[in-house]
């Protein structure tokens, strides 16, 4: 009987454990965060226009946050999440859009398919497609595409430079509208192969080789920032400085900057309105914005 109960108990603990598992999954510590940063953000300042079809398909939608007090030329800030492309949505980014049209920027922060029902290069094909839209419809949309930033966390970091470095270039009719790229703790030369995190993002018989922005670089007038975390534990430094090494072997420009106390996760929490006052990450990002957009 003792034995019956024991056996009992064992089974409901791992059905717990089993549940547990599968709820951490779906709900990342960033969730939380993201969930209460958009909570406290300002609603006022600027204007919002949400859920933007630029593709056929549910997951190709984007947000559009105007600003009220627009910069000269009205930059276009695209901005792209994380999430190890498996995971992530738009409606967490919302601090983001403030943060940026609030210093008179015009922000699309856009979704994409994700893994692993999608691989690459699907992911790089909703950039490609969405960057396309916002440049065909721009008037419509009341943002202007003159001067375009794009904007990568992680995954999104990944994206962006794979928007230009790509083993199959993409057709983008705003190529030569693109000012700059900022990548904050991107990877952008790593084997997937089996990874643990992220290789259902991937065709596990594609030589990573044959996919990372790393061995695709060609020479523009693109400007390059590279944000590195301090204390990543994620996403290895050695991506970006790599990276960083093969732009400029190229002739590209690039540049490095890493911020002091700030992980993986929290260089992008950084700079929220909440928490920008305490790091460098967003006073950076205007200083580069500053740089790559003067005339």
């Amino acid at each position: 009987m003792l034995n019956n109960v024991t056996q009992v108990v064992k089974t409901k603990l791992e059905q717990n454990l089993a549940l547990a598992k599968m709820f951490y999954k779906d709900f990342r510590l960033y969730d939380f965060g993201s969930y209460a940063l958009n909570r406290l953000t300002p609603k006022k300042g600027y204007s919002v226009v949400e859920n933007i079809a630029y593709g056929l398909r549910a997951r190709q939608r984007l947000d559009i946050f105007t600003a009220e007090t627009p910069r000269e030329q009205r930059p276009l800030i695209v901005f792209v999440h994380g999430g190890a492309w498996l995971h992530g949505d738009k409606k967490d980014y919302r601090f983001v859009g403030e943060a940026f049209a609030k210093e008179g920027y015009d922000v699309a922060v856009i979704n994409y398919h994700l893994a692993p029902e999608h691989v690459f290069p699907s992911y790089i094909d909703d950039l490609s497609l969405a960057l396309n839209y916002l440049n065909q419809h721009q008037s419509k949309l009341n943002i202007r595409t003159e001067k375009i930033v794009l904007m990568g966390h992680s995954a999104g970091a990944f994206n962006v430079m794979s928007a230009l470095y790509h083993p199959k270039p993409y057709t983008l009719h705003c190529r030569n509208q693109i000012q700059a790229i900022i990548g904050l703790s991107g990877p952008y030369h790593f084997d997937y192969k089996d990874d643990p995190l992220c290789a259902d993002a991937f065709d596990q018989n594609i030589p990573y080789q044959h996919v990372m922005p790393y061995y695709f670089i060609e020479p523009n007038t693109v400007k390059h920032y590279l944000f590195l975390a301090a204390n990543d534990q994620i996403v290895s430094h050695t991506n970006s400085r790599d990276l960083h090494r093969i732009l400029q072997e190229k002739g590209n420009h690039s540049q490095m900057i890493t911020i002091p106390g700030t992980g993986h996760v929290s260089i992008m929490g950084s700079v929220s309105s909440l928490f920008s006052r305490y790091f460098q990450t967003k006073k950076q990002i205007l200083t580069v914005l500053d740089d790559a957009l003067k005339p």
